[in-house]
């Protein structure tokens, strides 16, 4: 049996247990072993142990069935034991219960014992202080105070609750039978709280934080309370203002005094909201008066400076204070006690800031024209002077004699800068000092401040001066800077924009004047786009005026050279003076513009170069070698039309390219030319008109190709 039960290990594997029980029977193993295979010895082997493995289990299985009787056995007698337990604590639950509700019994009685003591008691006392208090109130009727009460420094408080107590029974007593002995109670009630105050003062000067609050105490039900705390209020000021700051200063002793008032005062926010009622009164209207009153009438400028700084650092302050105890509704009380102050200094705010603005502008402006020696012009109003543009603006026909500016385009990037830094400073003035229903209105009034100053008075006078100096377009070398006026122009309306964006449209998003200003700042911007472009127009004339004048020197043998076979020059001297004057002004273009109104400037002169050229080349006849000068005349014209960087004006010179092939190509292949991909869409009368140049046109009889 051991041998048996050592071979049940674990884990257990069934053959693994047989191979190790064949491996122990002699003759069991393999056949290659010690000694020789016996099967029948091994059969036996494995029927004796079967034998024992059942005579095993039939041991295990008795021992089972008694665990099993044994734990059936004490599950009942556990059962029984709780069984028991829940007996006992139902009747300890019950037990409970009634001792619960016996010490209810006893509490109710005991309640009721105490009741019925106090309703003896309390009347007993008041009968012991009215006893008391009469006996006092004999002394001062018959005028000698012998109490020792009345008399020892150290009783003052017992004192004052008499005294108090006393003088509100006098209040009751008629006057004509105890005014004598009333007069007397009044005079000892206020020797008492006078000494009280003295006393706290003594106490706060001491810093004796614990007298403080025991006197303040005493003095609570006295009418000089009130006084006390005026009293404190003042002696905490005392040389807390020794530097030149009364800001920081006030931020530092309330900071200070904070803590001490609420260990003092039985009531502290009342306490710290008098005291800071009691600086802004005193304190901070007198420094505001000072501060404004001296430079209200003398310096505009300073004024609104020094009203905007004190504002803001007075709402700072009290941003700071909100930190403290003030009562239920701090914000508005302290919003009161800055509109105390300021409130006549608001009422009047706008109309200043409008005034000094106007003035300040006004200033500007006449600063900037008096440092150019230029007596400013009257630009002219009513219908005339609208007729005027109307015609301007249709016939593109300059109205009234060109001026010459020599090269000045009127237009102050300092003079900008400074206005429009004036307006930033008003804008924040106007957001801060103004109240929130006005704000949006009085923001644009400053708007339109800036719009006259910077858009009316400067920026359009510049675009009308730029127009008037404009010469016309059959001026011989002709100076234009009106490009120059535009460039200047934009980049000033670039930062009026910004300032826009960033300074008026936060105060206005939200209001109705949102849709007034952006109609004003709309219909400003369409009133100079349009000075703009008709300057832009004349100027675009004028260059091509220009050229034309140039082209004055194209002559007639440039493109019927007397020796054909002696030509040398690869384009001619009008063709490269042109060139070089139009490449200067795409520069110039590029320079004064930005964005698409490049592209769009530079078009409109290409497509102007391009009809310039086409009209200039039909006025001559060409031979064959003169022809070739034509091409390469275009060639180079093309070359320069690259320059302006836009795919129409360079297919405008592909196409003048071809055309000026019909004028050296062989008779019998101007068919075929001209149905080339360049050509085929163009009318038949304008390839028939190059080709008329030719100076063989009729001697080759060229005509029936278009017949």
């Amino acid at each position: 049996m051991a041998t048996t039960a050592q071979l049940f290990e674990e884990p257990f594997d069934a053959d693994e247990y047989i191979e190790r029980l064949a491996w122990r029977t002699p003759g069991g193993g393999s056949k290659g072993g010690a000694e020789a295979f016996d099967p029948k010895r091994l059969l036996d082997e494995f029927k004796c142990h079967i034998e024992e493995l059942k005579q095993l289990d039939e041991k295990i299985q008795r021992k089972v069935e008694k665990l099993e009787h044994q734990c059936h056995r004490e599950a009942k007698e556990f059962a029984h034991k709780v069984q028991d337990l829940q007996r006992s604590n139902q009747v300890a639950f019950q037990h409970f219960q009634e001792l619960d509700e016996h010490i209810s019994y006893v509490a109710t009685k005991v309640c009721h014992l105490g009741d019925q003591l106090e309703g003896v008691n309390t009347p007993r006392q008041r009968a012991v202080e009215a006893q008391r208090l009469m006996t006092y109130f004999n002394e001062f009727l018959d005028g000698d105070l012998r109490s020792d009460v009345f008399h020892n420094p150290e009783k003052i408080k017992e004192a004052a609750d008499i005294i108090q107590k006393l003088h509100l029974i006098a209040q009751e007593l008629p006057f004509d039978r105890f005014a004598d002995v009333k007069a007397k109670i009044a005079s000892k009630y206020h020797d008492l709280e006078r000494q009280l105050i003295q006393e706290f003062t003594a106490a706060q000067r001491r810093g004796e934080i614990g007298r403080m609050r025991e006197v303040a105490a005493v003095l609570l039900h006295f009418k000089g309370y009130a006084h006390c705390v005026d009293v404190y209020i003042k002696q905490c000021q005392e040389g807390a203002y020794m530097r030149n700051d009364v800001f920081e200063d006030t931020a530092a002793l309330c900071q200070r005094v904070n803590k001490q008032v609420g260990e003092v005062f039985s009531s502290p926010e009342t306490v710290m909201a008098k005291l800071i009622q009691n600086i802004f009164d005193n304190k901070l209207q007198a420094h505001v008066r000072e501060k404004l009153d001296e430079t209200r009438h003398s310096d505009v400028e300073q004024y609104l400076k020094n009203l905007y700084d004190l504002y803001t650092r007075t709402t700072a302050l009290a941003t700071k204070l909100t930190e403290f105890n003030l009562g239920s509704d701090k914000h508005t009380f302290l919003s009161k006690l800055i509109k105390n102050i300021f409130s006549s200094y608001l009422e009047s705010y706008i109309n200043m800031e409008r005034d000094y603005l106007r003035s300040r502008g006004a200033m500007i402006l006449q600063r900037y024209y008096d440092s150019k020696n230029h007596q400013k012009r009257s630009i002219g109003s009513g219908s005339i002077q609208e007729l005027k543009e109307r015609i301007r603006q249709r016939t593109n026909l300059p109205l009234g004699p060109s001026i010459d500016t020599h090269g000045e385009t009127f237009l102050s990037p300092e003079l900008v800068v400074n206005l429009l830094q004036e307006t930033r400073h008003a804008f924040e003035r106007c957001h801060k000092l103004s109240d929130p229903p006005d704000l949006p209105k009085n923001a644009f009034s400053i708007f339109l401040l800036l719009v006259e100053h910077l858009c009316v008075e400067h920026i359009d006078y510049a675009l009308e001066i730029g127009l008037a100096a404009i010469p016309s377009s059959d001026a011989k070398n002709a100076n234009l800077y009106f490009l120059d006026v535009v460039q200047q122009a934009n980049s000033i309306f670039h930062l009026f924009d910004k300032q826009f964006n960033d300074q008026l449209m936060p105060l206005i998003s939200s209001s109705p004047k949102l849709a007034e200003c952006l109609h004003k700042k709309k219909e400003v911007i369409e009133q100079m786009e349009v000075k703009l472009d008709t300057g832009i127009d004349r100027t675009l004339n004028c260059m091509v005026g220009q050229m034309k004048h140039i082209l004055t020197e194209q002559k007639k043998t440039d493109f019927r050279p007397e020796d054909e076979n002696n030509v040398m020059i690869q384009y001619t001297t009008a063709c490269s003076k042109v060139c070089g004057y139009v490449s200067k002004q795409v520069e110039h273009v590029r320079k004064s513009m930005d964005g698409k109104n490049v592209d769009t400037v530079l078009a409109e002169l290409g497509v102007r170069f391009h009809r310039l050229i086409h009209e200039h080349l039909q006025q001559f006849s060409y031979s064959s070698m003169g022809g070739m000068l034509a091409i390469c005349d275009v060639a180079e014209y093309r070359r320069c039309a690259k320059d302006f960087r836009v795919p129409l004006v360079l297919q405008l010179f592909d196409t003048l390219h071809s055309l000026c092939n019909l004028l050296v190509v062989a008779p019998d292949n101007l068919k075929q030319v001209c149905s080339g991909e360049q050509l085929t869409n163009l009318d038949r009368n304008l390839l028939h008109a190059f080709v008329q140049l030719r100076v063989d046109y009729r001697s080759a009889r060229l005509g029936r190709h278009f017949s």
